[in-house]
């Protein structure tokens, strides 16, 4: 039992989960706590309550509750607030003050709690629209849903009238498991005892807590086997596609593989681009060494070659060309995809074109050419001989979440090694996978330049 006192007494009822997580939230060392990593822990409860009584208990400070879309956080985390209240025994016109969609405003002490929205825009990869407002603590719930960018750039503005109340900025986020952020980050640390100082990792699942309705167990043991054992069991190394071609780790390794070059030996240099064919994709451009990719940007509303009428307009035929002399590229290893808009590209540079549905270029066991460049590209990640520099937290996330969504299609009639299309990663992450792509097509140069390849 935890008792706090200001102008009103509470009486926060914790569970054993939460008294140690709690703990980490008055220490002076931790500054990102991830409660959860299960259903039924009472995460989203443990979060507001640590928020009403932050706010009860200073005057004049400023907090967030967020989530991923406003909607959601009306639907549930603000539910929760107004039953945890209830249960603490504060009353809406009394003590507080909920302004719809906006704010919650304590009468007793001055205090506020925003309610933030934190959904990833493209209009808006820096999450600018969060604006200056400072904070002095901050509560994330489900925070698998959203992107690190937009929980590093909110974690930013925790500086809010710390020094007068000696406080150590404190960002609560909670969580089901899911390989994110948070299990690249967080729960995989966590494990490997690596974890760092300023960060924590609590897990609470369904057994941990002993206020929760039985029937809520029921449902739980009522869903297919894999998501039990995400929800129920806390099971973070959960994989729920045999299709996937790449383990998660892995994919996430090649921002960390150090890859060794033969001592004398030059890496052969490569520029790889998937040129956008629609308005809402990407045109995406990589530099490699060797099978080390140095440098990887993408690019939105671009001309596919100059205007001479407007040479100033940016074109990728021309950036490609910048590239080219920065790097010091022969045209011979510059690979365009030629499908599409991109033919133009590849006839402006004079370059090699990629054609995605042609045939493979050694073997007969693929159905085209993106499909067997898919595999060695997969079979390459896995075995750590894959490495990307890059110090983008948003592309390094696009990337991840692209490169699990490469699948095996269902067998064909000829039995040929395949990879589900591009229009249905499309529709599973609502984008186009235009990063992995471009990881994809630099395996096209194996076949041009080995005399043996291994084959899957």
């Amino acid at each position: 039992m935890t008792t706090l006192s200001h102008k009103k007494q509470l009486k926060w009822s914790q569970t054993t989960k939460q008294t140690i997580a709690y703990e980490y939230l008055k220490d002076k060392t931790t500054r990102e706590l991830l409660f959860g990593g299960g259903a039924g822990g009472g995460k989203t409860d443990f979060g507001v309550s640590f928020g009403i009584v932050m706010s009860i208990s200073y005057v004049g400070i400023r907090g967030f509750f967020a989530r991923e879309v406003l909607k959601d956080l009306k639907e549930s985390t603000l539910l929760t607030f107004f039953d945890v209240a209830s249960r603490l025994g504060l009353k809406e016109g009394l003590d507080y003050k909920y302004v719809t969609d906006s704010h919650i405003y304590f009468y007793q002490t001055g205090s506020v709690i925003y309610l933030k929205e934190l959904k990833f825009l493209p209009s808006d990869p820096q999450f600018d629209r969060l604006g200056s407002t400072e904070y002095t603590w901050g509560f994330i719930d489900e925070a698998q849903q959203i992107n690190v960018k937009a929980k590093n750039v909110i974690r930013s503005r925790i500086r809010y009238k710390l020094k007068e109340n000696n406080l150590t900025p404190k960002l609560l986020m909670s969580c089901n498991p899911s390989k994110g952020f948070l299990y690249t980050e967080f729960y995989k640390p966590s494990r490997e005892g690596k974890l760092r100082a300023d960060r924590r990792f609590v897990q609470a699942l369904i057994g941990d807590n002993p206020h929760i309705d039985p029937s809520y167990k029921e449902n739980l043991r009522g869903l297919d086997p894999m998501t039990r054992e995400r929800l129920e069991k806390g099971n973070w190394e959960y994989d729920d596609d045999p299709a996937k071609l790449m383990n998660y780790d892995a994919i996430v390794d090649i921002f960390s593989n150090k890859l060794i070059v033969p001592e004398n030996e030059v890496p052969e240099k490569y520029i790889v681009c998937d040129v956008a064919r629609l308005g809402g994709d990407r045109t995406v451009i990589s530099y490699w060494e060797g099978m080390k990719c140095k440098r990887i940007a993408g690019y939105k509303k671009m001309l596919t070659v100059p205007d001479p009428n407007n040479p100033h307009i940016p074109s990728t035929g021309k950036l490609i060309d910048e590239w080219r002399t920065k790097y010091g590229v022969q045209i011979s290893h510059v690979l365009v995809d030629e499908d599409g808009v991109g033919g133009g590209v590849k006839d402006y540079l004079g370059c090699k074109g990629f054609v995605n549905n042609s045939s493979p270029l050694k073997g007969q066991n693929y159905a085209n050419l993106k499909s067997q460049c898919y595999f060695v590209l997969a079979d390459k990640i896995n075995r750590g001989e894959i490495s990307v520099d890059c110090d983008n937290e948003v592309i390094k996330n696009l990337i991840i979440e692209e490169l699990e969504q490469v699948k095996r299609k269902d067998t064909d009639k000829d039995r040929k090694l395949a990879v589900i299309s591009k229009d249905e990663v499309k529709d599973n992450i609502g984008r186009s996978p235009d990063f992995s792509d471009t990881l994809m097509m630099r395996m096209y140069f194996i076949f041009k330049s080995s005399p043996s390849i291994r084959w899957l």
